[in-house]
């Protein structure tokens, strides 16, 4: 069975290496994916976006036929069931608003909307044109979340306490001649929808919500440690954009409220095992959990330090962890989902990720740069069927 995917944004970072390359042609080099019941989807994906040359370079290399510039035209082909975003973030929500226009089945990058309204807009949008929608979540789908979730749901911590969690990795100004940004400009323009609130809120929404418990309260303090960057063009420009939030989290956790705590930024420079490290301390035990490995202590293992700054510590605190075995855990997170959604379209199995989840991540988002902006802790209300709004 063919399914059309028409695909835009794959000449950017993620939309090339994580959705193109790893997923859907890993997906069509292992020959599609098996549908419940026997048979085999294969995508058959069609690349939009601006520069034609681009485009036809990034076809040849992996093995693509079709490519186009024009959007509306893409949209307007029957043939082509599903439609993916992976453009900007400002540009995102009128995208979606043409393609679920044109009956196409979305699943898009995240965050799903700059605002919360929007989000919510999309997501009564697709359920009244009955389409599929759905946002990415990968963090989910990483083989060391899985196991922490394994962990949380065989009740190995005991009553959680905690949970603390550093993320980021110091992103270059664009001043050095020989090693240029890793991430885009635009990431840096909240103009253009940058921001490290917007952009990793939405991850640790749906991150904390399904592993641990959901959010109730934020509090969080943002910053633009760097105030100017040097773009694409080797120009200039001012950092608009948050680069760098510390926030703390309230979550109803099924034995009372958990504390979390998440440290965000591109300006810091990686002395752990992982560019994103949780770990989660409870009354059983603690676990620290990394993009694909996951180590355990056990009460019956933990230590007992005595505060003693006159002389030499004792004891090696790395040795007294356990690494957690591998159990059928996935590969490519961003490749899982992707098998998930085209067996939602396909067979109508199921996909929790949908529109209304992504609008989740988005309230967070905003009720964080409130709570910065007011410097105060902010209530996160239910998004019930949909609806919901600020704090």
């Amino acid at each position: 069975m063919r399914i059309g995917i028409i695909m835009n944004g794959v000449t950017g970072r993620m939309g090339l290496n994580q959705h193109l390359v790893r997923s859907i042609v890993a997906i069509r080099q292992q020959g599609g994916v098996t549908l419940p019941g026997g048979g085999t989807v294969v995508p058959d994906p069609i690349l939009v976006g601006r520069t034609e040359a681009k485009l036809r370079e990034i076809a040849r290399a992996h093995g693509i036929e079709r490519v186009s510039t024009d959007l509306d035209s893409c949209l307007a082909n029957p043939a082509d069931a599903i439609y993916f975003d992976a453009t900007l973030t400002s540009a995102r929500v009128d995208h979606v608003r043409r393609a679920i226009a044109a009956g196409k089945h979305v699943y898009c990058e995240k965050p799903l909307a700059p605002t919360t309204a929007e989000a919510l807009d999309l997501a009564h949008r697709a359920r009244r044109a009955g389409v599929k929608h759905g946002v990415v979540q990968d963090k989910l789908f990483l083989p060391g979340i899985r196991k922490l979730k394994r962990l949380v749901d065989g009740g190995f911590f005991g009553r959680i306490l905690s949970v603390r969690g550093e993320f980021g990795y110091w992103v270059f100004e664009g001043t050095d001649d020989d090693r240029p940004p890793q991430r885009p400009s635009w990431n840096y323009r909240k103009e253009d929808g940058g921001g490290i609130i917007l952009d990793m809120f939405a991850h640790w929404r749906y991150l904390l919500d399904h592993t641990f418990g959901e959010v109730g309260a934020v509090q969080c303090t943002g910053a633009t440690h760097i105030p100017e960057r040097v773009d694409e063009d080797g120009r200039r420009y001012a950092a608009t954009a948050d680069d760098a939030a510390y926030a703390t989290f309230v979550l109803a956790g099924r034995d009372g409220d958990i504390v979390a705590q998440f440290n965000s930024s591109w300006a810091v420079r990686v002395y752990r095992d992982d560019l994103l490290q949780i770990q989660v301390d409870g009354t059983l035990g603690s676990a620290v959990a990394g993009l694909r490995g996951c180590k355990t202590q056990s009460r019956a293992e933990t230590l007992r330090p005595v505060w003693n700054p006159d002389g030499p510590n004792p004891f090696d605190f790395y040795d007294h962890w356990r690494e957690v075995p591998d159990s059928g855990d996935v590969g490519n997170a961003f490749k899982a989902q992707w098998e998930m959604f085209l067996r939602h379209v396909a067979a109508d199995e199921p996909f929790p990720h949908d529109f209304v989840e992504g609008a989740k991540g988005v309230q967070l988002a905003e009720l964080g740069m409130q709570s910065w902006a007011e410097r105060r802790w902010i209530d996160v209300p239910p998004l019930r069927n949909g609806e919901g709004g600020r704090g």
